[in-house]
């Protein structure tokens, strides 16, 4: 009877052992690498209506500065053989995400904090201002006792019973 569950048991821990195969990023049916070769003209045809405008219009001193810094930062990151590049700080929340940045790690400023970013191949065309929200979400908890005994949500008396 050992004997009968021997093959299951070895393909039980065969398909255990198995490597994980993960699905390569494909933009539009382009894999990463044919993505960065491309031309900005090429790239914007494959972008939505309002960041193929965007393109089309040109792109301003402001982006290319920080497309700039973001290769710097890859390059000495590269050099010193770190895991990730170091932070570029901006406030260009309406930065559109190119393939160029991927990799990278962006603080994007969301009025009070700069947000920390890991730009990833699934943001590309997609805003910086997507990932790094401006409000906080509000947590609706218990009331609390007010002064006069009756029950509020803020309130600068609690009582000490």
């Amino acid at each position: 009877m050992a004997t009968s569950n021997e093959p299951e048991f070895a393909t039980a821990v065969a398909v255990a052992t198995k490597q994980r195969t993960f699905k390569k990023f494909s933009f539009r049916g382009f894999n990463v690498e044919a993505l960065l070769k491309m031309s900005n003209v090429d790239l914007s045809k494959l972008f939505n209506a309002r960041v193929r405008r965007r393109f089309y219009r040109g792109l301003k001193k402001k982006p290319l500065i920080l497309i700039k810094k973001l290769r710097k930062a890859k390059r000495e990151a590269k050099d010193h053989e770190n895991k990730k590049p170091e932070v570029v700080k901006t406030h260009l929340r309406n930065m559109i995400i190119v393939p160029e940045m991927i990799g990278s790690v962006v603080g994007v400023y969301n009025g009070k904090k700069f947000n920390e970013v890991v730009i990833k191949p699934e943001m590309m065309g997609h805003y910086l201002a997507e990932f790094s929200m401006t409000c906080k979400k509000v947590d609706h908890y218990r009331p609390r006792i007010c002064g006069c005994g009756c029950y509020r949500n803020s309130t600068r008396f609690i009582p000490l019973r």
